[in-house]
């Protein structure tokens, strides 16, 4: 099965959304990300006391998902009338470490 590295943030920095609308919005996005996961490597979210809050997540998912995974996370925005939620889907790549003095 060949897998990309998805990475998912979402924010609500301008408070269009009240504190249960994030929650929810925030809840929505994590049940997506755990439905579509092969590997969930991280799951965040900015502190309780931050101005701001945000969240993110990594994983690895399916690369046929990936699609779906866009039109689903489409679909949530626009149902929180948030503007974007941000992508990024690559490759994971090891860096193998310097030896010596290279």
């Amino acid at each position: 099965m060949r897998t990309e590295c998805i990475v998912i943030q979402i924010g609500n920095s301008d408070d269009k959304l009240t504190q249960r609308e994030w929650s929810e919005f925030a809840g929505v996005v994590s049940n997506l990300v755990e439905n579509y996961a092969v590997e969930i490597h991280f799951s965040g979210a900015s502190l309780p006391a931050s101005p701001w809050q945000n969240a993110c997540w990594i994983m690895d998912a399916r690369r046929s998902d990936r699609g779906s995974i866009g039109e689903d996370l489409k679909a949530i925005a626009a149902e929180f009338n948030q503007e974007s939620i941000a992508v990024m889907i690559g490759n994971t790549e090891f860096l193998e470490a310097a030896k010596g003095g290279e």
